[in-house]
């Protein structure tokens, strides 16, 4: 169930109501204040809930057919800071738990330049961890609203920025819709001759990527499944080890 059948079924719901309680719940609607979690569809659910229009049952299987088609819904509402930094972090080390938090231990000259690494017998596989999720770009409000599942036609755009090169091995981008989360792997050579790299800052040093619907399909060579990630880094990798 995507958001518009949501939408449908609600409205389908709200014409059953008396020609009072209508009114009134679109009057309220039009004037409502929406804080997270509490929205317009926890009010309509409410609303019709309170005037027996549907049961907790019909809630629990509107809820389920919603949820079920959108596993990763909530890494919409956590802080850039923390999707970034923390969870596409975790989420690789979940996925594969040969990669590691670097430090001063195993790298002297490490000052938080690089995310990750993969111990090698010749040397460490130095990783920069680059996430984003996939948005209705021309959608007022807030990301959870505006997220995007990976069939959907609507436009969006995935700015994989702060590249810097010749400082790690391997980039892996991962992308988040609703219901998929895609990875791919790209060596420091292949951003480098990328023709969709650009200069984030005039004259400065960093670097950014845009996938979009437009370009993502430019992409498919770098993409991976989760058990074959760290394979490939160290393929990608390996003609500098």
């Amino acid at each position: 169930m995507d958001i518009e059948r949501l939408n449908k079924q609600l409205f389908l719901w709200i014409q059953s109501l008396n020609k009072k309680d209508k009114n009134f719940l679109l009057a309220r609607l039009a004037s409502l204040k929406s804080v997270y979690p509490f929205n317009e569809y926890e009010y309509r659910l409410m609303f019709l809930l309170n005037k027996k229009i549907i049961s907790f049952e019909d809630y629990e299987k509107l809820r389920h057919a919603y949820v079920q088609e959108r596993p990763y819904l909530e890494l919409f509402g956590i802080s850039p800071r923390r999707f970034g930094d923390i969870w596409a972090k975790q989420h690789l080390r979940d996925i594969d738990n040969r990669l590691q938090d670097p430090s001063k231990k195993i790298d002297s000259n490490y000052q938080g330049e690089y995310d990750l690494y993969l111990p090698q017998k010749e040397r460490i596989i130095k990783i920069e961890v680059k996430a984003c999720r996939a948005i209705n770009t021309k959608k007022a409000g807030g990301l959870e609203t505006k997220a995007l599942n990976f069939v959907s036609k609507e436009q969006f755009w995935m700015n994989f920025q702060q590249l810097k090169l010749n400082i790690v091995d391997v980039f892996v981008f991962i992308g988040v819709w609703t219901d998929k989360i895609l990875y791919w792997v790209l060596s420091n050579e292949e951003v480098k001759e990328n023709p969709f790299r650009s200069h984030q800052h005039r004259g400065g040093i960093e670097y950014q990527i845009g996938i979009t619907n437009e370009n993502i399909q430019e992409f498919e060579k770098y993409l991976v499944e989760p058990k074959n990630l760290v394979g490939m880094v160290i393929k990608k990798a390996k003609k500098k080890i």
